[in-house]
């Protein structure tokens, strides 16, 4: 098994990351949720929550972003319009870059 490496994070993404947790955590507390009943609708781990409310940075992004929106945290647009909209710009901005500094896009089916 390949050794772990050791990441160095700034200060900043240690803030940013502290502050989510602490964001996921007091919106879990509003909505009266146990760690356990979060975990079981997000589909992880207990203790995989509790790092990410701790603001763990080794931390899947998926699963802190799916927890932040279980929980009603928005993280980027108001909504999934603006969302869309923003992403499909960005989408188009890097399409006018050389072919050499993106990379292919797979397309995931995910209908089931």
């Amino acid at each position: 098994m390949p050794k772990s490496i050791k990441r160095t994070y700034s200060q900043y993404s240690k803030d940013a990351v502290t502050l989510l947790g602490a964001f996921i955590r007091e919106a879990r507390n509003e909505r009266n949720l146990t760690a356990q009943e979060l975990a079981d609708r997000a589909g992880i781990s207990r203790g995989l929550l509790q790092r990410i409310e701790k603001g763990n940075l080794k931390c899947e992004i998926g699963a802190v972003f799916e927890v932040a929106t279980i929980v009603g945290i928005k993280l980027f647009e108001a909504d999934g319009n603006a969302l869309t909209k923003q992403l499909r710009h960005t989408k188009e901005k890097l399409a006018l870059m050389p072919k050499s500094v993106r990379k292919k896009y797979k397309r995931v089916n995910d209908d089931f």
